[in-house]
């Protein structure tokens, strides 16, 4: 999917007149031609459908900066992908950053406030996807397709390019279901044209992200029957199993029985454990059965200064080789905090392949945030391939390492703790042995293996931690399991100090964009703001 972007045809005139998901959202139009053409010709169908995937990875019509999609914003940092990993892992025992832009510090510290710019760029980001998506339903609708003479195999191939549009619109909304609560709502039904989108509730997304993604599952492909990076059923079932494993929070509803259901049809679809841990973070993962739905990155064809680009060279600096990772720089950005450091055996990757940390020239504690040298750095996303070389391209910062969004590996997880929380329709014994597996893979032998009674819920929070550090779950993990805010458990800069200090349980939300506010007097602030 990387790959078939067409710029010509992919524009933003196909938004004019769409109903926006927030009011001050400055898009930027670029007039070469216009939908009505767009969507006269089956062929250009795939060419749009990949913009509204790209908009995950990439952040305008020229890569890996120019035209940007969104006025008024930091092309690189504003990214969908990178605003999404910042707010998920920034604030949170996992990672930290040295910069200092404006708004950021205070992403590290748990301290920011409803005009932070970088809460503000998810914000925008997830409502372009949504308004993106709406549209292009929208013109896909069963009777516009009539109109146009869209038949036979082509109708039917429409048909699923929208239920993958609506996919990648329930993603979107499901982040704003997470990261913001009550969000503006507007669908492909609302009216085309200016107006202030109503504000639904928590438990209504909830409700309409269950029906949506159930009405969805079976137009989608077959799990691992779609193209590369196309969203398929399996990609479904994984983000329902999400939506239903945090439904407590989200909805206060207990649905991990319904969890069990869809994650065990995600066991028995055919993915696999990768056999080494470290090929799922390289150049070529996109050869790994085991990731189900990924962001897709390419050197040439798919570039930005967002995603795995960021995460490859801002992880980068001090005495570590620059060669190993496959890039020419490092932007001394960000290391782990010396709580997920503990939670591996050693920091040399010995037993545990996972825990492998750059030590050399590092001090454990974050004393100085700013300093990069303070906090271990992580060896983890690297622009090589399983051979140990460069991807071909140009050699400059931007990677080719596909982003994880969903894996087997979570989903194991996902399963275990879905027991654990009593979810019916498992056992026990399938969820020890697949916290084994991965524990197998992580030291190469039987050596890590839990028993029954090892297998609780504080296990499964911190085999989340040491298998999926720094792939965007850590702040939900977080808040299901009640430590995110509070004083119950504490990190480095937790609240501003460096011993760490409890936090109001509001920022277990991010805030609505104080001008959004301003342009949508409708909406309700989240409280505490």
């Amino acid at each position: 999917m990387k790959k078939i972007v067409n710029n010509k045809l992919i524009l933003l005139l196909i938004l004019m007149g769409t109903g926006m998901g927030c009011n001050d959202l400055d898009l930027e139009p670029f007039n070469e031609v216009t939908s009505i053409q767009v969507y006269e010709d089956f062929d250009n169908y795939k060419a749009v459908l990949a913009k509204i995937y790209g908009g995950l990875a990439l952040s305008g019509q020229q890569g890996p900066a120019g035209r940007g999609d969104i006025g008024g914003q930091d092309e690189g940092a504003s990214t969908y992908l990178r605003a999404f990993w910042k707010l998920q892992q920034l604030p949170t025992d996992e990672s930290i950053i040295a910069w200092n832009d404006e708004g950021l510090p205070s992403l590290n510290t748990l301290t920011w406030s409803s005009d932070n710019g970088f809460i503000a760029a998810m914000y925008y980001r997830i409502f372009y996807q949504i308004t993106l998506a709406n549209e292009y339903i929208r013109e896909l609708s069963d009777q516009n397709l009539l109109a146009r003479g869209i038949e036979g195999p082509d109708r039917a191939e429409a048909v699923r390019f929208r239920s993958e549009a609506r996919f990648l619109r329930a993603l979107s909304y499901m982040h704003a279901l997470d990261i913001y609560g009550n969000v503006p709502f507007v669908t492909e039904a609302d009216p085309v044209g200016s107006f202030f989108p109503e504000q639904i509730s928590r438990v209504g997304l909830f409700d309409y992200l269950e029906s949506e993604l159930l009405d969805i599952i079976p137009q989608l492909s077959a799990p691992r029957q779609n193209e590369y990076a196309r969203a398929d059923q399996a990609a479904a079932w994984m983000l329902l199993s999400k939506l239903y494993l945090n439904a407590e929070v989200y909805a206060g509803q207990n649905r991990y029985t319904d969890a069990i259901t869809y994650l065990s049809q995600i066991l028995d679809a055919g993915f696999s454990l990768e056999t080494d841990y470290g090929h799922l973070f390289l150049a070529d993962n996109d050869q790994s059965a085991e990731i189900i739905f990924p962001i897709a990155f390419d050197l040439v064809n798919t570039t930005s200064w967002g995603g795995t680009t960021f995460l490859v060279n801002a992880a980068i600096g001090g005495s570590m080789d620059r060669e190993m990772f496959g890039v020419p720089g490092g932007w001394q950005g960000l290391r782990a905090r010396p709580e997920l450091v503990n939670l591996y055996p050693s920091t040399d990757g010995t037993p545990d392949s996972r825990g492998q940390f750059h030590t050399e020239g590092q001090q454990r504690n974050i004393e100085n945030i700013s300093q990069f040298t303070d906090g271990y750095a992580v060896v983890k996303y690297r622009n090589v391939t399983r051979q140990g070389n460069r991807p071909e391209g140009p050699v400059n910062d931007q990677v080719s390492v596909d982003f994880p969004l969903f894996r087997l590996g979570d989903a194991y997880l996902m399963y275990a703790e879905a027991v654990l929380r009593g979810g019916s329709g498992g056992s026990i014994q399938q969820a020890l042995q697949l916290v084994n597996e991965l524990r197998q893979r992580a030291y190469d032998d039987n050596s890590g293996n839990i028993s029954e009674g090892d297998l609780t819920l504080d296990f499964v929070l911190d085999e989340r931690a040491r298998e999926l550090k720094w792939e965007a779950h850590r702040r939900t993990d977080l808040i299901r399991y009640g430590r995110f805010t509070g004083g119950q458990y504490l990190w480095q800069w937790k609240g501003g100090s460096i011993n760490g200090t409890s936090v109001s349980d509001f920022r277990n939300l991010y805030p609505l964009p104080a001008a959004d506010l301003t342009a949508n007097p409708t909406l309700t602030q989240n409280a505490g703001y």
